[in-house]
């Protein structure tokens, strides 16, 4: 469930105003005050407050995860955004369920209560013409409790909206509101202020630190690994719960740049270390690998099954299905990997590793004159790869292409947070390239998986594995077209000049 609220801070004597007609055809009721008792759960050093979430256990409601939207799928302006879970359980410990939602935050640290708060909840219900419930207006005076005594009390308006359709007359509640008084938007949630300074800490690991005007080559290493790493943990919510693909999807990709990284700074990490990482990161990107390749041959081959006639396409969904099984396997496996010691134990040592790289040679020196060199090395190979490929080259060499293509992006977008324009516009160029042979190494996928699927085929089954098959071959025709058009882009001379 997205809860979707803006938190505002009132001054003494603040009186909700009658907020009847704040829109055409909307009413305004007044609803029983409720008095509420949570009790939230967190690590001594607040991780889950810290990267805004929170597990608690709450009288009226039992056992609920919050956790802050990604910031690739929304962004919540004044307002706070986040998904909800709530979880079967009696109080005391967290059911084992909630807490591996956040397990990604958490890694090997145990969770304790770290607050309890009491709260007076008065509120006022919002309703449009037709009935239906748009928003509600909360005022909480809310009591932290430390045992039977109250160490502190603050109040808090909250607007809190049930449908993005409904964002219009929120805005015009939180326009009322501030013009009778109840202060600015504030997005700090109760128990980040129950908590104190400590909760307002920023993060683990920070997904885009400030390198400042003169960084070194150190820091630009730093701030790669930092932002693979958060990204990682931040979607790692999403990969358990597994109802957006797009969450596997950002996991791959953490994975994939993480390994990548520390190969093109081979040079300025200690390669023991290094070596290490990417061999652990190598065993959880597999894992990863077989969901999210699943996910792209469903997507694929579910859109052309769409398109076959009406007689086949009911066929064609029966042959997907022995995929979405294969899927499902796949994401057993994956789940039950990420439940393990062994993955959490990694994270541990990817947020160590983005806060403290172990690094060498001339990391201290100025990025500007090292990190050219960084990303020229992957470069010539790359180019070198493609002077080898001959007129019609194989489709594992075209797959290495595209492999080098992705080392050479992600090098130089890390090397853009200290060179700025000239490398970002390299790394556009050269994921053109990457993106072009991306379709046609999909393309051989998905056709190399409908010849399997040929060996338990049907006649009926067999016919329609024939027409995806003829889709597939033409998709992967028209890339292998399309790309030297993508490598002329991207091995302009211009574009190199940095380099």
């Amino acid at each position: 469930m997205r809860e979707r609220e803006v938190k505002l801070s009132p001054a003494p004597g603040f009186r909700i105003p009658d907020l009847n007609g704040i829109a055409d055809g909307v009413t305004a009721e007044p609803a029983e005050p409720l008095q509420q008792q949570a009790s939230y759960f967190d690590t001594p050093d607040l991780r889950l407050a810290r990267a805004g979430a929170s597990l608690r256990y709450r009288d009226d409601e039992g056992w609920m995860v919050k956790l802050p939207v990604p910031r690739a799928r929304e962004q919540g302006g004044d307002g706070l955004v986040r998904d909800e879970h709530r979880f079967e359980g009696a109080p005391g410990s967290p059911p084992t369920a909630a807490v591996e939602l956040v397990l990604g935050m958490l890694r090997t640290a145990s969770v304790q209560i770290v607050s309890r708060i009491r709260t007076l909840r008065r509120r006022v219900e919002l309703t449009g013409s037709d009935g239906i419930r748009l928003a509600e207006v909360v005022d909480d005076e809310v009591s932290v409790l430390d045992g039977r005594h109250v160490a502190a009390r603050f109040r808090q308006i909250e607007v809190e909206w049930f449908d993005e359709s409904a964002g219009a007359v929120a805005d015009a509640i939180v326009s009322t509101l501030r013009d009778a008084g109840a202060g600015d938007p504030d997005p700090i949630p109760k128990i980040g202020r129950a908590l104190g300074p400590r909760a307002l800490d920023p993060p683990d690991v920070l997904p885009a630190p400030d390198l400042g005007d003169a960084p070194n080559a150190g820091d630009v290493v730093r701030a790669a690994l930092g932002a693979s790493v958060a990204r990682l943990i931040e979607h790692d919510p999403g990969v358990r719960v597994g109802d957006d693909t797009e969450a596997v999807h950002q996991a791959r990709v953490a994975t994939r740049r993480l390994r990548s990284d520390l190969r093109t700074f081979r040079e300025l990490v200690d390669r023991e270390w290094a070596d290490s990482i990417r061999d652990e990161l190598k065993w959880l990107g597999e894992r990863l690998g077989a969901v999210r390749d699943a996910d792209v041959l469903l997507e694929r081959l579910g859109y052309e099954a769409d398109l076959l006639p009406d007689e086949d396409r009911e066929t064609a969904r029966k042959l997907l299905g022995r995929l979405e099984d294969d899927r499902s396997d796949a994401r057993a496996e994956l789940l039950d990997a990420m439940r393990g010691r062994r993955y959490l134990v990694l994270l541990d040592r990817l947020v160590d590793a983005a806060r403290e790289p172990v690094l060498v040679g001339a990391s201290a020196e100025p990025a500007a004159t090292v990190l050219p060199e960084v990303v020229r090395h992957p470069w010539e190979r790359l180019s070198e790869a493609v002077d080898e490929l001959g007129d019609d080259p194989p489709d594992d060499a075209l797959h290495d292409v595209r492999k080098r293509a992705k080392r050479v992006r992600y090098a130089a977008e890390a090397a853009a947070t200290a060179i700025g324009k000239p490398a970002r516009r390299f790394a556009k160029a050269v994921t053109g390239v990457q993106d072009v042979l991306g379709e046609h190494q999909d393309a051989v996928v998905a056709e190399a998986w409908l010849r399997r699927a040929l060996a338990q085929a049907s006649p009926a089954e067999t016919f329609v594995l024939g027409q995806l098959a003829a889709m597939e071959r033409r998709r992967g025709e028209e890339a292998r077209r399309a790309w030297p058009d993508a490598w002329r882009e991207a091995g302009r001379k211009r574009l190199r000049a940095w380099l």
